[in-house]
């Protein structure tokens, strides 16, 4: 068990990982998660989920959805302009 900080210092155990996939990035979980959308992709599921998505912004939860949308839009920065960037 790691011991407790004292006079504002760190325990060992809460310093940041030194390994090869640490620092300003995690390589490894972007790996995984990269791995498990491509796999969520090919499984055919997306346009399953996009239509429960418009059936439950259409029904009961569509008000929630709704505010919580704005709630983000509110929050955000805008749009990425690299998106609208023309490929060459």
């Amino acid at each position: 068990m790691a011991e407790k900080a004292t006079s504002g210092e760190k325990p060992a155990d809460d310093k940041k990982s030194s390994g090869p996939n640490q620092g300003e990035g995690d390589y490894a979980s972007a790996k995984v998660y990269r791995d498990h959308q491509r796999e969520f992709n090919e499984s055919g599921k997306a346009g399953e989920k996009a239509r429960e998505a418009e059936k439950a912004f259409d029904g009961k939860e569509g008000d929630a959805l709704r505010r919580a949308e704005e709630e983000g839009k509110r929050r955000s920065h805008g749009e990425d302009p690299l998106l609208k960037k023309p490929k060459h």
